[in-house]
């Protein structure tokens, strides 16, 4: 999703809007969510130990179920007004048109992305989930971060419980970053879009069509 269908990578953006209407006390801890990324930068944090310390710093260690709905759904209005690639837009119509179903894939949390997914005409939505406990999302992944292989193995398992056994799909896969190299050769078809150096030249490498829905 992020960068492939919005011109913005989201989490940050979700977690400074959401902190503002909320608590605007604890954008103070920015700075430590910066020193956190940096660790992540250089190797010392994991992505998805990143992503549980920045949700606790600025929206705490539990946050109720109706206003993260709430948050979830201003933030994808945001979104889907200004956010949105219009040649993301015109790909969604096209595939919809030729009878695909459309699922988003991403390492985002599903709280907010299924939000932004229900304005772009998505199908379903495979995302990083969240520990649920007595009414109120936790700063705890729930799973597996959808991010890399643990995306493929977090496809095949939405298919497998589709009743969609992998020889009757043709799939068409999207990514604009290299972390997704296992899901776009796994896919029938794999398009780079928005592509970053890496992923173009192992489009190159692989045969990969390489599109630019920013244009």
């Amino acid at each position: 999703m992020d960068k492939t269908i919005t011109y913005a990578p989201t989490w940050t953006s979700f977690l400074v809007g959401t902190t503002w209407s909320r608590a605007p006390w604890r954008l103070l801890l920015l700075p430590i969510a910066g020193v956190a990324t940096l660790g992540y930068a250089v190797g010392l944090i994991a992505r998805a130990r990143l992503k549980e310390i920045t949700h606790r710093l600025l929206l705490g260690a539990s946050l109720p179920e109706a206003a993260a709905r709430a948050a979830a759904e201003r933030f994808a209005d945001r979104v889907a007004a200004a956010g949105i690639y219009s040649g993301a837009r015109a790909q969604i119509a096209a595939d919809r048109a030729a009878g695909c179903t459309i699922v988003l894939a991403t390492a985002s949390y599903g709280f907010y992305a299924e939000a932004i997914a229900a304005r772009l005409g998505f199908d379903a939505v495979i995302a990083t989930g969240v520990v649920r406990d007595k009414g109120a999302i936790r700063a705890r992944i729930s799973g597996e971060n959808c991010y890399g292989s643990a995306k493929l193995r977090m496809i095949e398992a939405w298919l497998a419980g589709q009743g969609i056994a992998r020889r009757d799909a043709t799939i068409h896969f999207y990514s604009d970053h290299v972390s997704d190299a296992p899901s776009l050769e796994w896919a029938d078809v794999g398009i780079a879009v928005n592509a970053h150096g890496p992923l173009r030249v192992l489009a190159a490498e692989r045969g990969w069509a390489v599109v630019d829905w920013a244009r």
